[in-house]
């Protein structure tokens, strides 16, 4: 089995969180695969455009040309220490998400909590007057708002998990979800502000999302059966198998009929000249599957 088989049958056969992992690389691969294809001949154009596509704009009319971006802005990295460690917080806190709550929640809260942070950024960059030289070609790409909705989600549905950290010791999950909020959200705000707007608004979402759960409600319910809409739209349906029963004529039926008692007249013969154990083991079975026929 070759790599890429073995990556397929991975990504196959994992749960939602690799699934997600898996979906990030993939799209950073591309875009890498873009940007050497422009270095290579001269040509930023390829890359860029790449880029562009899948970003989400701050732009409300380049956003209505390119809605999509909604969600694909949210699989998207640029930077090898971005997509880093934004991978590795989804996958410590995706895990321990995964303990107390199902993979459904994990991907509804991904999807929206990135979809909230892009809300924030794009509403932000729209109303705020620092903003307004800016907002046209703005664009934001990163899993950041989403990984931050279920690090924020799970904290506070599971306050006092504790987990070990070096230097650290053991430390509450709540108190590792505030530092890294306020770490990647408030410190150096005028740096890359819009990506900590998004930020804020995962974070709002998972704590939304959670306090809703607590109280019996799933406001990602809904949203996960839009997903079910278009993952069952896209898988290839089931052939219908038909079967075509064996037409037997009247004359084939008699046929068939008179031949089996031809062979009960032997057997009945053979018992007259040789008693019943002349008989072989298959005639024997023969001659009880018609006495109970006859029952």
């Amino acid at each position: 089995m070759g790599i890429w088989d073995d990556i397929r049958s991975t990504f196959k056969n994992g749960n939602n969180l690799t699934k997600l992992i898996y979906i990030n690389i993939a799209v950073f691969v591309l875009i890498t695969i873009a940007s050497v294809l422009g270095f290579l001949l001269k040509n930023s154009i390829i890359s860029q455009k790449a880029l562009d596509i899948i970003s989400v704009p701050a732009s409300l009319k380049t956003l209505l040309a390119r809605p999509w971006s909604l969600i694909t802005y949210m699989f998207t990295h640029k930077d090898v220490w971005h997509i880093l460690f934004n991978m590795l917080w989804l996958y410590w806190f995706g895990k321990i998400f995964l303990e107390y709550l199902d993979q459904r929640k994990l991907v509804a809260v991904y999807l929206l909590g990135g979809i909230s942070g892009a809300l924030v950024y794009i509403v932000s960059f729209n109303i705020f007057p620092v903003y307004a030289e800016v907002v046209a070609e703005s664009v934001a790409i990163g899993a950041s708002a989403s990984v931050m909705a279920i690090v924020i989600a799970i904290a506070a549905y599971v306050p006092d998990y504790t987990v070990q950290l070096f230097l650290f010791g053991r430390i509450k999950i709540k108190y590792m979800a505030l530092a890294i909020f306020v770490l990647t959200s408030f410190m150096d705000f005028s740096v890359n502000s819009g990506g900590k707007l998004a930020h804020m608004g995962g974070a709002l979402f998972g704590y939304i999302y959670t306090l809703n759960l607590r109280h019996g409600r799933d406001i990602g319910k809904g949203f996960n059966k839009i997903i079910d809409f278009f993952t069952t739209m896209f898988k290839p349906r089931k052939k219908l198998k038909v079967t075509h029963k064996k037409v037997t004529t009247e004359y084939e039926y008699n046929k068939i009929k008179s031949d089996h008692q031809k062979d009960i007249n032997i057997i009945l013969d053979k018992i007259s000249k040789g008693g019943y154990d002349s008989l072989t083991k298959e005639e024997k079975e023969t001659l009880f599957k018609e006495s109970q026929k006859k029952n």
